[in-house]
């Protein structure tokens, strides 16, 4: 391929790309301070993408270009339908068997539909903010953790979830809903056909957060409270003191876990065949603990147990306690090696300048400026070279003592003959 067609087939990546936003699966941010009957919340985000393509035109191609329609509005639990779906977000952890519960609910639905010259794509995000309590299934005391029940990060829930938005009625879970409502031509084109039954799958899933064994997930103590020159950087009196444990969800490595994007295919037919894609990213997670955190099970369960600070003697910075000495070690011993890797640069240096092999200029008082430039009138342009004072001119004789014009040859000359010229085989009569 011609470096012209690389460049062409670079932009219109970069452009595609800038065009269709991110699409990132369940992503949950959780903290608590481990109290009894503490109430903490917990927030879980959902994106999914739809991309519809038509790079060979078609009747569909043609209703959906130019098409941008959007549909944003937040709701609480003080809104028709969001009590039921808390209702039913209780249930669900019940049927994981979950002690939490959660007492109140805040719905961000925004999703946008965009139609362009060779497809359309449907993003679609939904946030809940949940109050949750209950999951504190021990308070710490002196001598024994406190214990934190987990198996509620699973959550899904499943079938249609309508929800009251001033007075109208929207149906926030299956993707297929919000395509029904803005897109009637694409919803008809799509019933009966592989790619409905994949609108159809909930939106509301973070199942793959617990499909993931806290043991995997990716682990670090943070003692900045506790160090006894914190309050002096501006530490909050609220964090004053306390330590924190992290889990995070969502590096992708063997150990913990190859985390690949979900991206389904399906296709329908009008009067053409469309491809139908949806895409979203691994699920990734954040949960932080006020204590020294660690992983356990009760009755089957995985739980978190927690102390108020952590075990005498413990230093570690990561999964699989790696020892903070080591890494001081290596660093020590990266700067032993900056420290040779200098010594021997300036041994070979003060070699060269010993041997004489030094790479030098021409001195400046050596050289001698002259005038290259000439002009008519009162105009001259300030252009002029350095050579060397030298009596060996030719040595380093200027280029513009050359003739800039070409000379025209002696046969170029025209004739110094006073007599005309005549037609060829003229003769006087």
């Amino acid at each position: 391929m011609s470096r012209a067609g690389i460049l062409i087939a670079s932009l219109t990546v970069i452009m595609i790309a800038s065009t269709v936003a991110p699409a990132f699966a369940a992503q949950m941010e959780f903290r608590t301070w481990v109290e009894p009957n503490s109430v903490d919340e917990v927030e879980i985000k959902f994106q999914r993408t739809i991309i519809i393509n038509y790079d060979e035109g078609g009747m569909l191609a043609d209703e959906l270009r130019g098409q941008k329609v959007a549909k944003t509005f937040s709701l609480t639990s003080d809104d028709p339908g969001v009590t039921e779906l808390r209702d039913r977000i209780n249930y669900q952890l019940s049927q994981l068997d979950s002690s939490a519960t959660i007492t109140d609910v805040q719905i961000d639905y925004d999703t946008k539909l965009t139609g362009r010259g060779l497809n359309t794509s449907v993003d679609y995000k939904l946030i809940l903010t949940m109050q949750i309590t209950n999951h504190v299934l021990r308070e710490s005391s002196s001598g024994s953790s406190g214990i934190v029940d987990m198996s509620w990060r699973g959550l899904m829930v499943p079938g249609e979830v309508t929800v009251n938005a001033k007075g109208i009625p929207h149906e926030i879970n299956l993707p297929i809903s919000f395509i029904s409502d803005v897109a009637p031509g694409l919803y008809n084109a799509i019933q009966g056909s592989d790619a409905e039954t994949l609108l159809n799958n909930p939106i509301m899933d973070a199942s793959g957060i617990k499909n993931q064994p806290l043991g995997n997930w990716h682990f670090l103590f943070d003692p900045t409270g506790i160090n006894v020159d914190a309050a002096q950087f501006g530490l909050s009196e609220e964090l004053a003191g306390v330590v924190w444990s992290s889990f995070t969800m969502g590096e992708s490595s063997f150990r913990e876990g190859i985390q690949t994007e979900k991206e389904h295919e399906a296709t329908f037919t009008t009067d053409k065949t469309y491809d139908l894609r949806t895409i979203e990213s691994a699920d990734s997670a954040n949960i932080f603990f006020a204590g020294f955190a660690n992983i356990d099970v009760l009755d089957n369960q995985e739980v978190v147990g927690v102390y108020p600070e952590a075990p005498e003697g413990y230093a570690t910075t990561s999964t699989g306690e790696f020892p903070v000495m080591i890494i001081y070690g290596m660093a020590g011993f990266a700067g032993m090696a900056g420290i040779a890797i200098f010594l021997v640069s300036e041994k070979k240096r003060k070699k060269d300048i010993a041997a004489g092999n030094i790479q030098t200029g021409i001195d400046p008082s050596q050289l001698v400026g002259a005038d290259t430039s000439t002009g008519s009138g009162g105009y001259k342009t300030n252009r002029g070279e350095a050579h060397l004072k030298s009596d060996e001119y030719q040595q380093h004789r200027s280029v513009y003592d050359n003739p800039q014009v070409e000379e025209k040859k002696d046969d170029d000359t025209p004739s110094a003959s006073s007599k005309g010229s005549m037609p060829k085989g003229w003769k006087p009569e």
